[in-house]
């Protein structure tokens, strides 16, 4: 089949190496330390939209998890190097990032996550006009 005839629906990816501390005795990355490759993951996509996460935790929005469901498929061990990747979409107020994580040198699929974050504007649930407005041109429709 042509690569080129399948539309992928990632939108942002990025590329990280297993560090040592990161495994657990079992010689595996710990689970927790996913939550990490996926907020890394959201906090860079929102620098490539040109926005900062701490610039806007400055202006009193701040964007947190309201929800997150993991399910972990293969395991990473040190030194692999794998792609983070995501896509989003928009419900009410809820931004819903689909994010994966693949072992770089075979694209297995290593851990895949659903992640549900809302604003919190000045302490108050509410829409940023600054995210959707960066989110806009990658939104699914």
């Amino acid at each position: 089949m042509d690569n080129k005839t399948i539309k992928s629906p990632y939108i942002y990816e990025t590329e990280m190496e297993v560090r040592d501390y990161e495994c657990d005795i079992e010689g595996i990355v710990n689970n927790a330390n996913y939550l990490h490759y996926f907020e890394h993951t959201r906090h860079r996509f929102l620098l490539s939209t040109g926005l900062s996460f701490s610039e806007m935790h400055k202006r009193g929005i701040d964007a947190v998890v309201a929800r997150m469901n993991l399910q972990y498929k293969t395991p990473l061990t040190c030194d692999d190097w794998f792609v983070s990747r995501l896509w989003l979409e928009k419900q009410g107020v809820r931004y819903i990032f689909h994010q994966d994580i693949f072992r770089k040198d075979d694209e297995k699929l290593c851990c895949r996550a659903t992640v549900e974050l809302v604003c919190l504007i000045n302490g108050r649930l509410g829409n940023s006009e600054d995210y959707d407005k960066a989110f806009a041109p990658y939104m699914k429709k």
